[in-house]
């Protein structure tokens, strides 16, 4: 079994791709197409990743963890540092299926 990775995002986000099929944001105010991938962390870099994105965040929806099995995927996953030396995060280069979501948690 793979270790999952996380992402986080706006409910309303999430149920639009539930009912697309496909999840296609990035990151806040981001698409896939406009990133060229999607952001995710691990739940050990969660806390930094939320603090940095969402700590002004005041919208009309929750947020919502997506909890993401790599292996249902589908897309290229790769770990990447966003300069050389830093924290490498996942990226997943391309759409994430719904059913690669094995899990949904509120973020607080």
């Amino acid at each position: 079994m793979s270790t999952t990775i996380v992402h986080l995002t706006e409910r309303s986000l999430w149920e639009e791709a539930r009912a697309r099929g496909t999840y296609a944001m990035s990151t806040r105010g981001r698409t896939l197409q406009e990133e060229g991938f999607i952001h995710c962390s691990t739940r050990e870099q969660l806390p930094k990743v939320a603090a940095f994105l969402y700590s002004d965040y005041d919208g009309p929806d929750e947020l919502v963890l997506l909890v993401i099995d790599p292996a249902r995927l589908g897309a290229p996953l790769k770990y990447e540092a966003p300069e050389p030396g830093a924290e490498e995060f996942p990226h997943i280069y391309g759409p994430i299926p719904v059913d690669a979501v094995v899990g949904v948690e509120p973020w607080v």
